[in-house]
C-alpha cells in the first residue's frame, strides 16, 4: 500500500495575457502638414503585486516624423510615454498571493503605432497597441505516492559455461613463476 508525501516547490500559480490599445496626444513644435512615420523604441516594464491584482509599470519612447510648412520641412517629435496597467490574473487552485511570489512579465507583442492623426492646434494623436503576459510564481504543494516496499535485487549471472571453467582449469599452470 502506498503512502503519500507532500513536496513544497515553486510553480506557476497564475498566468494570463491582455491586449491593450491606448490613445495618446502630444503637441508638435510646428503645425504638421503630413505624418511621415511613427515608431516605438526602448520598451521597458516591471511587474508588481497590488492587492489581489498585478500591476505593470512601463515606458517606451515614441518618435513621430512629420512635415510642416506645406511639406517643405520635416521634424521629429520624441516623447517618453509612461503607462501603468492592471491585470486581474486568475490564480490556480485557490493559491495564496499574500506569500512570497515572483511576478514575471513578458511582452507578447511589442508596442506598435497603429494609427496617427493630425489634430487642431499642433496636436498629434496616435494609437499604441501592445500585448503583455503575466506569470505569478509562488510556493505550492505537490502530493505524491511513495512506495514503501523495496524492489527485490536482480540476480546477476555470469555467462560462463561449465566447458569454459574446465578449459581454464586444464590450461592454467600453477607453477608459472618457477
Amino acid at each position: 500500500m502506498a503512502s503519500y508525501k507532500e513536496i513544497v516547490t515553486k510553480a506557476i500559480i497564475g498566468k494570463g495575457k491582455k491586449h491593450f490599445k491606448d490613445k495618446y496626444t502630444i503637441e508638435a513644435e510646428h503645425t504638421p502638414t503630413t505624418i511621415l512615420g511613427c515608431w516605438v523604441i526602448n520598451h521597458q516594464f516591471k511587474g508588481y503585486k497590488s492587492g489581489d491584482k498585478i500591476g505593470v509599470d512601463g515606458s517606451f519612447d515614441i518618435n513621430i516624423w512629420y512635415s510642416y510648412d506645406d511639406d517643405s520641412k520635416t521634424a521629429v517629435i520624441n516623447e517618453k510615454i509612461e503607462y501603468n496597467d492592471l491585470f486581474n490574473v486568475r490564480v490556480r487552485d485557490n493559491a495564496d498571493l499574500s506569500g512570497d511570489t515572483d511576478i514575471i512579465v513578458r511582452s507578447l507583442k511589442q508596442p506598435t503605432c497603429s494609427s496617427v492623426n493630425i489634430e487642431d492646434n499642433n496636436k498629434v494623436s496616435f494609437d499604441i497597441e501592445k500585448e503583455l503576459g503575466v506569470e505569478i510564481v509562488g510556493e505550492t504543494k505537490v502530493k505524491i505516492a511513495v512506495e514503501e516496499d523495496e524492489e527485490p535485487w536482480d540476480e546477476i549471472v555470469d555467462d560462463v559455461s561449465d566447458d569454459t571453467l574446465k578449459e581454464i582449469d586444464e590450461n592454467v599452470d600453477e607453477n608459472y613463476i618457477n
